[in-house]
């Protein structure tokens, strides 16, 4: 154990340790353990307990004996009292066992940032370490999954400010119940070890007896390297991928195509990375939430959007991708005005207003924002008509005689489908003379006969993202 503390830097001289103890042989072990070494490392001790409220009487007696062994052993005592059954039930969904899991680490946590403590000591060993990489490929996990559980965890999804260290990880489970024997140290026992309708105990009590019967016993050990190899592995190429990731991301959005051109394992751990640091974990994200978002960004149409846990969406916009949270579902947004040569009206819809005056020539020119424009009065009508795109518009360019789907145009400036939406067009009857921000007709262009023009402006009526 001491080579194993030594060797992955578990420990700096006066660290705070919270030891997790649960009142089973691995916990009892390690705390006696790091009782022993203290001293030689320079550490300080304390212990925590966490009642799930699952086992009843069984699991108050745990919390007792853990307080008991605490108190003899003068170190401070940290317990929390839980009701996992009855949290379940409230929520009406979720894993048993992964709640008590996070419910666990998140007191840890608490305890460790009241208390100043820099490292959460599990007592996970050689063996849970096999139990774990098998559990995850019967899962279909990829190299991650399969490198089990790090012996140093500098962050527990996103909530652990102190590290995670399982200084028994390189430690056989007969290596723990001898050491128990020797030392005469009493432990307690859950009965749910032995339920095989449980994964893990099923891996441990019926699987693995049959593969080291095949393989050898030797078996742990082997499949324990297996772990060390892929974390090594895992980390070189995350690490890669953060190189990568710099290239690939402008202002938070990723690149379509700098990202399509790696190759798919490295679309995955980028995707995965880019959420990641955009999420602060990837909780509730799986392997089919990155494919159906790869599928978008490689095949999907321009525009899209596929949405993932936590709240977001995953959009794309033609060549940029970015991540927003989830909209309520969207109306389809229709509406059409009146305006007068000269006057104004208020278009909630687009959170803008369009007014509109009369002006003598000469006139100074639009200032080129998009938001203005100048039209012949001669050519246009008392009443103007102001509504949203339409399926099938169409308008004739500036110095062009021949109409053009405004459609296409909106395609051509990679113009996103909620501003396509919500843009006011100006009409004169049902001919399109402005497209804000993207152009005007050569209906009511203004020339050298023009004597009296129609200024028109586009402004913000409330906060709203612009529409141009």
């Amino acid at each position: 154990i001491k080579g194993t503390i030594a060797k992955c830097q578990m420990f700096s001289r006066g660290d705070g340790v919270l030891v997790a103890v649960s009142g089973g042989p691995d916990s009892v072990a390690l705390l006696n353990v790091l009782c022993e070494l203290r001293e030689e490392f320079g550490l300080r001790l304390e212990v925590a307990h966490v009642q799930h409220g699952i086992r009843g009487e069984e699991a108050r007696e745990d919390a007792r004996f853990v307080a008991r062994m605490a108190r003899q052993l003068g170190l401070a005592f940290h317990l929390k009292e839980l009701n996992i059954p009855k949290l379940k039930a409230e929520r009406g969904k979720g894993n048993l066992e992964a709640m008590a899991r996070e419910a666990r680490y998140g007191f840890f946590a608490e305890v460790a940032k009241q208390q100043g403590i820099q490292k959460i000591a599990l007592g996970h060993t050689r063996d849970d370490q096999v139990e774990t990489l098998l559990m995850w490929l019967l899962r279909g996990s990829g190299r991650k999954g399969l490198g089990g559980m790090a012996p140093v965890l500098k962050d527990e999804g996103g909530r652990m400010k102190a590290e995670v260290v399982r200084p028994l990880i390189e430690t056989s489970r007969e290596e723990i119940k001898a050491y128990l024997a020797a030392e005469a140290l009493a432990y307690r026992t859950d009965r749910t070890n032995a339920d095989t309708a449980l994964l893990r105990n099923w891996i441990r009590l019926e699987l693995l007896p049959q593969l080291r019967g095949k393989f050898g016993s030797d078996l742990h050990e082997r499949l324990a390297h297996l772990a060390d190899l892929m974390r090594d592995e895992e980390e070189l190429l995350r690490g890669l991928a953060e190189g990568l990731l710099l290239e690939i991301v402008r202002q938070g959005e990723l690149l379509r195509e700098a990202l399509v051109e790696q190759p798919k394992a490295m679309q995955r751990r980028l995707v995965r990375l880019w959420l990641e640091e955009k999420l602060g974990s990837l909780k509730g994200v799986e392997f089919e939430h990155v494919e159906e978002i790869l599928r978008l960004i490689s095949d999907g149409p321009p525009q899209g959007r596929v949405a993932i846990p936590q709240g977001r969406e995953v959009v794309r916009r033609y060549d940029r991708v970015r991540l927003e949270k989830k909209s309520p579902g969207r109306r389809a947004v229709c509406y059409s005005y009146t305006l007068p040569v000269a006057g104004e009206v208020a278009i909630p819809e687009a959170g803008v207003k369009m007014a509109s005056e009369r002006c003598a020539m000469p006139i100074d020119l639009p200032s080129g924002d998009g938001k203005e424009a100048l039209l012949d009065l001669s050519s246009l009508p008392e009443i103007l008509t102001v509504r949203n795109f339409r399926n099938g518009d169409r308008f004739r360019p500036l110095g062009m005689r021949g109409h053009k789907k405004l459609k296409d145009l909106f395609i051509e400036k990679k113009a996103p489908l909620e501003v396509r939406a919500a843009l006011p067009l100006l009409l004169a009857g049902d001919e399109i003379l402005w497209i804000p921000g993207f152009g005007r007709s050569d209906v009511a262009k203004i020339g050298p006969a023009t004597r009296e023009v129609v200024r028109v402006r586009l402004s913000t009526l409330v906060k709203y993202n612009e529409v141009v």
